[in-house]
């Protein structure tokens, strides 16, 4: 802003100058020029030269104080008098009227504000005499307002917009909840350089292979060739997705901000956060230990989340009162370690996990009763634990009175009935299984009969702890020897569940017990979003939910169905042996994933969209189009279709029956009304231009009526055996069936019809559990991890056969999860190839000339510094991708092979597959928690990788005796076959290390098989081999 100077009275021209300066609060104007006069003579003189021009710097809080009157307005320093902007504006625009005293005056005051004090000597330095703006700001509390201009506090007497007011800029600015953090350009930028480079070397490794035979051994060439080009494509199928790796964040602060603080829709700052409903199943105490699952049930009742929000249901599909009682104990429990964790903010919520932690427990703790408290909780915890133990007698104990006295009854009755005389026909009594109320258990009985066996049981639905009350309850001073005077004492819903079972019905094993779990939680509290557990993973990270509502809730949230969280194992060797902790697949291809459609569902720690389980599509979907997806556009929506025409000829060709919409849910009202209510609350707040279908603020706040009778009654009907028949349950709807790897399935379903999914990795681990540690386990839990692969590849859930929503390199990844263990083949016949090599003096190709080591150089180095540079964006150890690496082959060469074998044999001959349930109870050596990775249970699966460790040195064996007594040695040859074979047998080391079992001891059976094996290939050898000198020198032909 520039104002000229007074203009001059005299008429003569003025000496030339321009001068910059500045007007001080005591309306001095101080000059900022470097020289006083500056001439501008010669071309830039003339009759209207800019000459004796004065700019000054405008009147902002840059360098002026500006403070407003307590009404509102700007007081001027003229009058005293108060007026406001729009008379100064107006005598500005007036020409200043008053004579040139009065035109300067104005503008001079105009560029001044008064203050609260009139003191302002005070305020101006010391040394230079110019107003000190940073004092003014400290004393006055000053504010800047838009465009560091003072905003005035009168609204609609400035002739600025009545509209906007300084309040609309005080708020709080809008906040995204989670955010993307990329892969930092240096890493991921020669990360997909290697990987061009290395498929251009593959490609041409392969023609300079095909090109080349080796006319010596064409046998042994074809095998090899087939089977490295079966590895490029497997490899191109695993690497390809990996392309886009990404890492996110979520705002806990702002997720509290937003829906759990005081504002206009939510005057008392109760939590406008959506429900949640967690799921637990089991099928078996006996493999799956009570005490363990009660643990899980406590870290789910104590996690950080609105308690009126939460419910908890686990799914009893064994139908065992062992199980029942067991939560019956774990809710009273509860009522203490509950509070105890909120008041004293403990993690994990886990008392077991807790109480075994080796680091300080009095750690960051500020409550002085903390240790007082602690120690009696832990008092609490052993006695817990000593109940829970001891329930199988007292439940035997129990059932042996009732049935005691029931048979006396019974012997009562017969000699009442035959005169006072005891018949001699032996009296029947039913051994029942009673409760604790002494009625009949209506699940499963240890004398298993008629209506009460494992397969055949009526449905069981009891509330454990009934709907908290919408406000917190504060406990008393003195519950059981705690003060939880301040702090909430109110518990989850709890509700045990066992759905129906009939002989006849087939009821899809968990992807069944999961379904009839969705529509009873439907009915009873019908959280819009579900999260499902194992029965040995518990919460580890208490704010876990929270974080996963971050993304569910912020802007796009609609558009995903699942947040899959990875899942971590505790009680791994320290060596991990075999692989357990997956590391390389949940922080590697996951991740990675999560950089295009999402990631795949894995069967726990996920975290589901109820509407979206349903079977419905996303709000918003785009359409990949073109051989690779390289054109996206918005899908169309897809209308409600009756059943006629769905079936009708009018339909195009190119329709997929995912994009349908689901129709058929049972012929329950009260779960056909909860559908639309489960929609609408899962829906993000409508609070930012950018956020699309969301909900109006507040919305949530209503307490959840309380149960009753009618209600769970309904629940109890949804969860019978005949309820799904003629529904779409299991094909459209929730859980697929169909396959053993029901989790994938689901998941692929939800990715075909155009949802996202979200890796969400927190910094605190979210969820841990136990995995098997015994080679056998191990080896059968993969087994069934392939089998369910091989199914889908032979059904309607390859990815082939997916829609046009699915991402090309999402359908890649989807296509290599139902092709890897076909890889099996290959990989055991290329195993044999080195032992194969010795045994015939001959090698894959002619000789090792330089075009095959520079090929193999390269593609071995380029591989190298692949993995190391996915070791560095995902966060892998060098250790645990080598164990991967090796627990690749071992599970290939057995499990992968007996699943695709399995999986021919079902879909050509219908023979179903049954799998070994992974056993999750701990070793009888409680003295070494690590004692059951050293025991050795037989397996046919251990026969294929014992046979290809045995073939392999007695080939190398073989290979080195020949080749030193030869007349001339072929070394390269043996050297080439050497080289693999010890590449094979270092991968093997870990199996070899399981079978010696802990104190390196071999079973007798693997004895057996190594003899039967190195005599048959013995004597395979000397059948084949010349027995003339001069071919055994030379290698010759093989000649039977």
């Amino acid at each position: 802003m520039a104002a000229s100077s007074s203009p001059s009275s005299s008429s003569g021209r003025p000496p030339p100058g321009v001068k910059f300066s500045r007007r001080t609060s005591s309306g001095r104007i101080v000059s900022l020029s470097r020289d006083d006069d500056i001439d501008v003579s010669g071309e830039f003189s003339g009759q209207n030269d800019y000459i004796n021009y004065t700019v000054l710097m405008p009147p902002t809080p840059d360098n002026q104080p500006m403070d407003g009157d307590s009404s509102g307005g700007v007081r001027s320093s003229s009058d005293g008098k108060g007026g406001g902007r729009e008379s100064e504006t107006r005598r500005q625009r007036d020409g200043g009227g008053g004579g040139d005293v009065g035109g300067r005056s104005g503008k001079m005051e105009r560029g001044m504000s008064l203050m609260r004090s009139n003191n302002k000597s005070m305020l101006l330095r010391s040394q230079t005499g110019d107003f000190d703006h940073n004092r003014w700001l400290f004393e006055t509390k000053g504010k800047y307002g838009i465009g560091n201009a003072f905003w005035s506090e009168q609204d609609h007497e400035d002739g600025y917009d009545a509209e906007m007011s300084m309040s609309d800029f005080m708020d709080k600015p809008w906040k995204p909840l989670t955010r993307k953090v990329k892969v930092p350009s240096a890493i991921i930028s020669p990360y997909r350089l290697l990987i061009v480079i290395r498929l251009v070397a593959l490609l041409m490794f392969l023609v300079w292979r095909v090109m080349n035979p080796n006319e010596d051994a064409m046998w042994l060439w074809g095998m090899s060739i087939v089977c490295e080009i079966w590895f490029a494509f497997s490899w191109l199928l695993d690497i390809l997705p990996k392309f886009n790796p990404i890492n996110r964040a979520t705002d806990l602060a702002a997720l509290r901000d937003k829906f759990e603080s005081p504002s206009p829709s939510n005057p008392h700052g109760r939590s406008d956060l959506p429900g949640v409903d967690v799921m637990v199943s089991t099928a078996d105490p006996e493999k799956e230990p009570p005490l363990v699952t009660a643990n899980t049930i406590l870290s789910i009742m104590a996690c950080d989340y609105p308690v009126e929000k939460l419910s908890c249901y686990i799914s009893d599909d064994g139908g065992a009162i062992l199980t029942f009682e067991a939560m019956a104990e774990a809710v009273n429990f509860a009522q203490f370690w509950v509070p105890f964790c909120r008041k004293h903010k403990i993690e994990p919520r886990n008392p077991d996990s807790y109480f075994s932690l080796k680091t300080d427990p009095t750690k960051n703790k500020k409550s002085l009763d903390f240790v007082k408290d602690r120690r009696w909780i832990k008092r609490e915890y052993d006695e817990f634990k000593v109940r829970i133990n001891g329930l199988p007698e007292a439940i035997r104990k129990r059932c042996e009175s009732h049935n005691a006295r029931e048979e006396m009854k019974e012997k009562q009755l017969a000699r009442e009935k035959n005169g006072g005389v005891l018949p001699q026909e032996p009296i029947q009594v039913t051994k029942a299984t009673w409760m604790a109320d002494g009625t009949h258990w209506p699940g499963t009985w240890f004398a298993p009969i008629a209506d009460h066996s494992k397969g055949d049981h009526a449905g069981i639905l009891q509330v454990m702890t009934k709907v908290p009350e919408n406000e917190p309850v504060l406990g008393k001073p003195d519950k059981g020897g705690l003060d939880f005077s301040a702090v909430d004492i109110r518990l989850p819903m709890f509700a045990y569940v066992s759905r129906e079972k009939r002989p006849g019905y087939d009821h899809n094993k968990k992807a069944g017990a999961m379904n009839a779990l969705v529509r009873a939680s439907a009915i009873l509290s019908n959280g819009p979003f579900i999260l499902n557990l194992d029965c040995d993973h518990y919460i580890y990270n208490s704010q876990a939910i929270r974080e996963g509502m971050c993304f569910m809730m912020d802007r796009g949230g609609d558009r995903i169905c699942y947040i899959q969280f990875p899942q971590r194992f505790e009680g791994i060797d320290p060596s991990d042996r075999y692989a357990n902790h997956n590391t390389v697949f949940f922080d590697g291809n996951m991740r990675a994933l999560d950089g295009l459609q999402g990631p795949v569902y894995v069967g726990t720690g996920c975290m589901f969209r109820r509407y979206a389980l349903y079977g419905f599509l996303p709000p918003r979907a785009n359409e990949y189009l073109g051989m690779f997806g390289q054109s996206k556009r918005h899908a169309r929506d897809t209308h409600h279709q009756s059943e006629e025409e769905e079936d009708s000829d009018t339909q195009p060709l190119t329709s997929h029956p995912d994009l349908n919409l689901p129709q058929k849910f049972g012929n329950s009202t009260l779960f056909s009304e909860s559908i639309p209510v489960a929609e609408f609350q899962g829906r993000p707040i409508a609070d930012h231009i950018s956020i699309k279908n969301g909900r109006p603020p507040g919305a949530l706040l209503l307490p959840r009526p309380p149960l009753d009778a009618p209600t769970v009654a309904e629940a109890v009907a949804v969860i019978s055996c005949w309820y799904e028949d003629k529904t779409e349950w299991g094909d459209r709807i929730g859980w697929i069936y169909g396959s053993v790897t029901e989790d994938v399935v689901t998941g692929y379903r939800m990715h075909n019809r155009g949802w996202r999914s979200v890796y969400c990795i927190t910094k605190r681990d979210a969820f841990r559990g136990s995995a098997p540690i015994n080679l056998t386990d191990r080896l059968h839990q993969v087994l069934r991890w392939a089998t369910g692969s091989v199914e889908i590849f032979f059904s309607k859930n390859n990815a082939f056969f997916g829609t046009q929503r699915l991402k090309f390199l999402q359908r890649i990844a989807y296509l290599n999860v139902g092709i890897y263990p076909f890889t099996s083949f290959f990989l055991v016949v290329y195993c044999f190839l080195p032992a194969l090599s010795l045994f015939s003096n001959q090698f894959i190709v002619q000789g090792l000339n330089v075009a095959f080591l520079s090929y193999l150089l390269i593609i071995t180095l380029t591989l190298c510094l692949i993995s190391l540079l996915e070791v560095k964006w995902s966060g892998v150890g060098l250790e645990e991708w080598w164990r991967n690496e090796q627990f690749w082959v071992i599970g290939g060469t057995s499990a992968h092979l007996a699943a695709v074998i399995q999986g021919l044999l079902k879909v050509i001959f219908g023979i179903e597959i049954s799998f070994t349930l992974t056993a999750k109870a701990a070793a009888e050596d409680e003295d070494d928690i690590y004692a059951d990775l050293y025991v050795v249970k037989w397996t046919s699966l251990f026969i294929m990788p014992l046979t290809i460790i045995v073939v392999n040195i007695v080939a190398v064996v073989i290979g080195c005796s020949r080749t030193v007594y030869s007349v001339i040695p072929q070394w390269s040859k043996l050297l080439g076959g050497m080289f693999f074979s010890f590449w094979v047998l270092s991968h093997m080391y870990p199996f070899a290390k399981g079978l010696m079992g802990r104190r390196g001891r071999l079973p007798t059976i693997v004895y057996v098989w190594s003899g039967l094996v190195s005599i048959t290939v013995s004597l395979l050898w000397i059948a084949i081999s010349p027995s003339d000198s001069t071919n055994l020198s030379s290698g010759g032909d093989i000649s039977v």
